[in-house]
């Protein structure tokens, strides 16, 4: 059966390529940007780029969590966890990778004997808590609206459960902020001499907060949204989908993703995200510094639960790597292939920048699967 799949897949993605080549006008260029680190993931996977055109060119944009964290956000948990030897900080497996100050990082800080831990879930962290009441449990968050409900729903449990040795440091960031800002930027706007046509809107993000938040764009300026699920067949009809936009003249959200989201997204989850948390003024980016409104803080009548009100943390922010590319491939006006250190000092085991962390990073999608070669062959 699953050979039958197979094969029925490739022959439906052979089918999408033909009719994308017939659609796509060759007296123009095409340029989209996939938000979602997902779609970039599944783009390198499944060797999407390689069945389009020569004039359609898909660009990695700022959407993988980990890669978006800031140096001073991870300098932050570290210096919880090493200056404060009652407090175990539980995080994700990738976050404890990224590179920080001083050639540190959270596994690296681990090895020096701070309680840092991984975990699979905020929930994960909230368990420990309850199980080690002498301790201090910090759960690290991150991640865009997908990953915001569970860690909202912890919160207001330690809360009903009177659990005062449980906290969250709050890394949690918002996708129309983030399109906003690219949208806004004469760089980000081009790639290279190509104009930015439209978005492939992010798949898990839009089944909490629906397609609405996107209809912004399209109307003030003009930039078609396609929302797609994960699967390569998936991006490769939304590809289409914004091809034909283009070339109507068109600029509207369109829903491919249909089978898991609607206009108005999840409102429970909406609901939860908005009772115990409320926007930050300024939120820093990697590779899209300052951008207002871009990021959520936990509310006052949760503070006891706010790591960051609760040990009296300060972010600090840190410059990045000079060598290192991951702003600007964040940005979407490089490509990992354009860094000096791609493939070379800078591989999954031993990564220079965010973007070599995650499985969804940009950098880390094209070396897994083979993308460097085009430095190579180059």
């Amino acid at each position: 059966m699953k050979y039958v799949d197979e094969f029925r897949d490739g022959a439906l993605a052979k089918k999408l390529a033909t009719a994308i080549a017939r659609e796509a006008d060759t007296g123009r260029s095409y340029a989209f940007m996939e938000f979602c680190g997902g779609h970039t993931h599944a783009i390198s996977r499944y060797g999407v780029s390689d069945l389009l055109p020569g004039n359609v060119r898909m660009i990695h944009g700022p959407g993988c969590p980990v890669c978006v964290l800031p140096i001073g956000r991870i300098d932050m948990a570290i210096k919880l966890a090493t200056s404060r030897p009652e407090v175990t900080l539980c995080t994700y497996g990738d976050c404890l990778r990224v590179p920080a100050s001083e050639s540190l990082s959270l596994l690296k800080a681990k090895a020096r004997g701070a309680d840092i831990r991984m975990v699979y879930s905020a929930a994960d962290a909230f368990a420990l808590a309850r199980a080690n009441s002498a301790r201090e449990v910090v759960f690290f968050a991150i991640g865009f609206e997908t990953t915001t409900p569970p860690t909202a729903l912890l919160i207001r449990q330690a809360r009903d459960a009177a659990l005062p040795n449980f906290s969250v440091l709050c890394n949690h960031v918002l996708t129309p902020s983030a399109i906003s800002t690219i949208l806004e930027s004469p760089e980000v706007r081009r790639y290279g001499t190509v104009p930015l046509d439209g978005f492939v809107g992010p798949a898990h993000v839009s089944t909490v907060i629906g397609s609405r938040p996107y209809e912004f764009f399209a109307e003030e300026y003009r930039k078609p949204v396609v929302i797609a699920g994960f699967e390569p067949l998936d991006v490769m009809q939304a590809i289409r989908m914004l091809i034909r936009q283009v070339n109507e003249g068109r600029a509207e959200v369109e829903n491919e993703f249909t089978r898991a989201v609607s206009r108005e997204g999840n409102l429970k989850a909406q609901a939860l995200v908005s009772e115990v948390f409320e926007l930050r003024r300024s939120f820093e980016w990697r590779g899209l510094g300052e951008v207002p409104y871009s990021a959520l803080r936990i509310r006052a009548a949760f503070r006891e639960w706010d790591a960051e009100a609760k040990f009296g943390l300060e972010f600090r922010s840190v410059p990045d790597n000079k060598a290192c590319e991951c702003g600007a491939i964040l940005r979407g006006v490089k490509k990992p292939i354009d860094c000096k250190l791609f493939g070379t000092v800078c591989t999954p085991e031993n990564p220079m920048g965010s973007c070599m962390v995650s499985s969804e990073g940009a950098c880390a999608a094209h070396y897994n699967y083979g993308r460097f070669r085009d430095v190579e062959a180059a």
